[in-house]
């Protein structure tokens, strides 16, 4: 081996340059600013302490022990990369609990990988190609051999330590992830987050100081005595559809004079929608719309909620609310039940029955399990078994074709995209969302031949963004700003569609008030003329209140949350934060204020407190 890779006073210095190298990659994907001189300064530290490790106790296979640390830092930055294009947030060790997701999602995982990010791995196999052939073994062993002075190492090693320190401690109390790891070093934030959540606990709030009323005042929520629409519905059956990854942006849009979602679009014409609603899904995605729809609480801060002891407790939730009110339950899904721990979620929420892959087997495959086609087409005929047990009934009715990376087999197509188009991932979203619209099509007309149509209160909603901001490309970014108008941004990525049939008729047309997805559990009850004031809820009836908070735990830093005027992005602290206006996107100054925020982190605290203080299940 030529002794430029292997310097005389040892490896230390060639490993550190390489993930030098490494480091500067995910910065500059991950962070705004770029690369900078103080990623010299957070990042090198850390791997002078690891590799000082390493000069003091390995005496032999020294270059080995090199290799693997630099193999273990190497897929820490590139699970900091793919997670970030995703998530938008930064990786840590949570997110290792969801490993076994990855290899069930792979082609949406792979889809994520710029060809630039398998660079950090080329030094890799340069030495394995080196490390087997025998003769460069003998000179790997000679130079491994040679050990740093002792003094040396005491010394960078002490000087390392030190900054490591001085990076982090200043800046542990940042809000945002991103400004964290950016201020402490990518590896530093790493460390500090295995030590944080063992000696930096959320405050639990006793249950007996948690209330409907204080959950109201935090919201700035005032009940009304009597209120509007209340039993409009009541008796109806009702039925819950929950779309993959739908954006609201695809409402009303054409491409080349083609209606992309041509039978929603009726369905806003014809019903009630609500323009300015919002996910509140976390990691779990699917499955946390699932959870905050169906309970009206939010998810849990570094899980999905499937995978945390929320499964364990006895949730409120509108299944249960409804049996209690002689409703029969139901929920639909194409997919195993297994996956993202259904089976616990379908029991903690209480519905009485589950479709799942079982039911619909594995005909006409797309993405997880059977076509959208396929989930409706079997689905109408149980709908019309329940309802004709002469019991009101809620169904949920989960599509998934148009799951990420949105590719849709060839004879699925129902469009046909421009050129610059074809081969993107806005491309491929928009198809993929132009065939879930049309099986949902013909979902409509099966509800509405069987006759169950006008005796359903019908609501349809996205589940979470399909179009994550931080995977575009210049070429996409400047696509999506010709469809919708402006640069696409955080106040377009979360908003989804929101529309209600209602049976009796009497709703309004269009209702632009702020909405999320812990809303639709007190909206349908007042509806259906049920009761909620024994159950603790964190939503808002939307047709009887004007104001709304909506906390962001997930996609954005912590602190995030939403108003009736745009969307507040924490910053290190709420003073340099950003809020960014729903209606363009733009910056603005006044758009929320610090008791908002303030408000929005007790709710998310109120909420996991609740929770977590209930009881078991039986």
């Amino acid at each position: 081996m030529n002794k430029r890779f292997t310097p005389k006073n040892g490896p230390i210095f060639l490993f550190s340059f390489i993930l030098l190298l490494k480091s500067a990659v995910a910065w500059f994907v991950v962070f705004d600013e770029g690369l900078n001189w103080s990623m010299v300064f957070t990042e090198i530290p850390f791997f002078i302490i690891v590799f000082s490790l390493i000069e003091w106790f390995a005496t032999k296979r020294k270059i080995l022990y090199y290799m693997i640390a630099n193999l273990c830092i190497t897929l820490i930055y590139f699970a900091v990369l793919m997670y970030y294009k995703y998530y938008g947030v930064i990786a840590t060790y949570h997110a290792l609990q969801q490993v076994d997701k990855v290899t069930k999602v792979g082609e949406s995982t792979y889809s994520l990988i710029t060809p630039y990010y398998l660079f950090i791995f080329v030094d890799i196999v340069f030495f394995l190609f080196f490390m087997f052939r025998p003769k460069y073994i003998a000179r790997w062993k000679e130079r491994g051999s040679k050990r740093m002075n002792r003094m040396v190492l005491i010394v960078i090693s002490a000087i390392s330590f030190g900054l490591c320190i001085f990076n982090i401690w200043p800046n542990h109390a940042s809000m945002s992830e991103i400004k964290k790891a950016e201020s402490m070093g990518i590896l530093n934030y790493e460390v500090y987050t295995l030590f944080a959540d063992t000696t930096e606990k959320e405050e639990i709030i006793p249950s007996d100081e948690i209330s409907q009323q204080k959950i109201d005042d935090l919201k700035g929520m005032v009940t009304p005595e009597s209120p509007k629409y209340w039993g409009v519905d009541q008796g109806k059956n009702l039925i819950v559809v929950q779309m993959e990854s739908f954006q609201n942006f695809l409402i009303g849009l054409t491409l080349d004079g083609q209606e992309i979602t041509p039978n929603l679009n009726r369905l806003v014409k014809e019903n009630t929608y609500f323009s300015n609603f919002y996910t509140n899904a976390g990691q779990g995605t699917t499955s946390d719309a699932e959870f905050a729809v169906n309970t009206s609480f939010y998810v849990p801060k570094n899980e999905p909620a499937t995978s945390s002891d929320y499964m364990k407790k006895a949730l409120p939730s509108l299944p249960k609310l409804l049996s209690g009110n002689g409703y029969n339950t139901a929920t639909f899904h194409t997919n195993s039940v297994d996956f993202w721990n259904r089976t616990d979620l379908y029991k903690a929420i209480g519905f009485d029955k589950y479709y799942d892959q079982s039911f619909y087997g594995d005909d006409d495959h797309i993405a997880f399990g059977s076509s959208d086609e396929v989930l409706f087409a079997k689905t109408v005929p149980e709908l019309t078994k329940i309802d004709a047990e002469k019991k009101p009934f809620y169904a949920m009715v989960i599509s998934m074709s148009a799951h990420h990376p949105f590719r849709i087999p060839e004879e699925k197509y129902k469009m046909k995209l421009p050129e610059a188009y074809e081969g993107t991932l806005l491309g491929d979203y928009i198809r993929a969302q132009n065939y879930a619209d049309y099986a949902m099509g013909q979902f409509l007309d099966g509800l509405k031949t069987s006759g169950i149509w006008d005796d359903s209160l019908v609501v349809f909603y996205g589940d979470h963004q399909g179009v994550p901001m931080y995977t575009l490309g210049s070429k996409e970014r400047n696509l999506m700003e010709e469809l919708i108008g402006h640069e696409y941004g955080y106040a377009d990525m979360f908003n989804i569609p929101f529309i209600v049939h209602s049976p009796s008729g009497e709703l309004p047309a269009n209702i632009e008030r702020t909405g999320g997805q812990v809303d639709i559990l007190p909206t349908v009850a007042n509806l259906l003329g049920v009761s909620v004031t024994q159950q603790l809820h964190f939503g808002e009836d939307l047709l009887n209140q004007e104001t709304n908070l909506i906390p962001l735990r997930h996609f954005l830093p912590t602190g995030s949350f939403i108003n009736d005027t745009s969307i507040y992005v924490t910053g290190k602290a709420y003073a340099d934060g950003t809020n960014y206006s729903l209606n363009d996107n733009s910056m603005t100054k006044d758009g929320s204020t610090e008791a908002q925020f303030t408000s929005a982190q007790r709710l998310l605290n109120i909420s996991n407190s609740y929770i977590l203080q209930l009881p078991d299940q039986p």
